[in-house]
């Protein structure tokens, strides 16, 4: 099959080029910042964690999402996600190794990794959430090239990937539940130590995941014959208008419990988030704009005439994808930290290495995601011809 991937377009290889470029000039910032260490970012003693693990924890997210088209085609037998489903598997994929190279890139010595391997802890969270990611991995690189294969034979997949695709589907949850434990069981940072995190993590991940597969979706179609059907689309996007009305539902509530309950420790975040804290605003005109793209587009969303315009939805996707990826990265990452347990406020900002670092991390992952699917359509459309 990955004859497939070796034939195609100018536009094509020219895409790939581009992606390779943007790679290669992160590599050359990563090389930099392995000679000098995580000095050469905008962290700091009191903001350990940041744009890096504001990826991650983002596109965790992205991956678990994939089960919004597993979990109805394969459980529920939901035809119109047919065509859907194998590329939600590879999006799941390219999601997971890029949540794999942000870590590897956080850590400073990516050989440090080893030692989660050589010294396991059960008791870390941190040692479970590499257990889960590299687990779903797996079933996704299993389930999909199965899957494919069995397809490209014209032949029904083997009755034994049946249970691998169920286990996947409480698996894609647990992933995202075991990182917002990493957060929550932190007892020195007030702003993530909430029952509703894991419910407010999946509801964003189920409104985010979806929206970004829409978007791909909306691009292959105008770039080729590939259309998985109005009645996919549509379905898809009621999942995401329920995602997204859970998602910011759970944000108000986190809202009303941390005002109307008075806590310093709990308001304090929210002030820095929103308003400023001690002179220091440099993420309020971002998360502003995060909840004016929420709201706009969950206004879109319970209109069923505007939900059903695709000119429109591809739009309000676009805009739910940018407000989820401020909300969930920075703006959920950093102000842990901001302000420290001791009140002290350190304003945090990516550096320029950082930003190149994590978009080379990002064109990886939609190298893979064009490969994959330049695989998946070149056989369906042979198997059409």
């Amino acid at each position: 099959m990955l004859e497939h991937a070796l034939k195609g377009t100018k536009k094509y290889w020219g895409w790939l080029l581009f992606l390779s470029v943007i790679i290669l000039v992160g590599v050359y910032f990563y090389y930099r910042q392995f000679n000098y260490g995580l000095g050469i970012t905008g962290l700091s003693r009191d903001v350990t964690w940041g744009f890096y693990i504001a990826q991650l924890t983002f596109l965790v997210g992205v991956a678990a999402s994939g089960v919004m088209v597993v979990l109805p085609y394969y459980l529920h037998n939901y035809k119109a996600f047919g065509k859907l489903t194998i590329l939600g598997e590879f999006l799941a994929i390219a999601s997971i190794v890029m949540c794999i190279l942000f870590v590897c890139v956080d850590v400073g010595q990516p050989l440090r990794m080893i030692n989660i391997i050589l010294n396991p802890t059960p008791s870390s969270i941190l040692f479970w959430d590499t257990v889960v990611l590299s687990g779903y991995l797996l079933l996704n690189v299993i389930i999909s090239h199965t899957v494919l294969e069995a397809e490209r034979k014209s032949l029904p997949p083997p009755k034994w990937i049946k249970p691998i695709i169920i286990i996947s589907i409480p698996w894609a949850i647990s992933i995202h539940t075991v990182t917002a434990f990493l957060y929550s069981g932190l007892a020195a940072r007030p702003f993530w130590m909430t029952a509703i995190l894991a419910p407010r993590f999946l509801a964003s991940a189920f409104s985010s995941g979806p929206a970004l597969l829409l978007i791909m979706v909306f691009i292959i179609r105008k770039i080729t014959k590939f259309d998985p059907g109005k009645e996919a689309v549509k379905e898809l996007a009621l999942i995401i208008t329920y995602a997204m009305c859970a998602n910011v539902f759970f944000i108000l509530m986190e809202f009303f419990t941390s005002f109307y309950s008075s806590i310093p420790e709990h308001i304090q975040h929210f002030q820095y988030l929103y308003f400023g804290l001690d002179g220091h605003n440099t993420l309020v005109p971002w998360m502003w704009s995060s909840a004016i793209l929420a709201i706009v587009s969950l206004v879109f969303l319970l209109i069923p005439k505007y939900r059903k315009n695709e000119k429109i939805l591809v739009w309000v996707c676009v805009a739910i994808f940018i407000s989820i990826w401020i909300d969930k990265g920075l703006g959920m990452v950093v102000t842990g930290f901001i302000p420290t347990p001791l009140g002290k406020v350190v304003d945090y900002s990516p550096t320029a290495p950082e930003l190149f670092i994590s978009l080379a991390i990002w064109a990886i992952g939609f190298f893979i995601i064009t490969v994959f699917y330049k695989i998946t359509l070149s056989l369906r459309k042979e198997l059409v011809t």
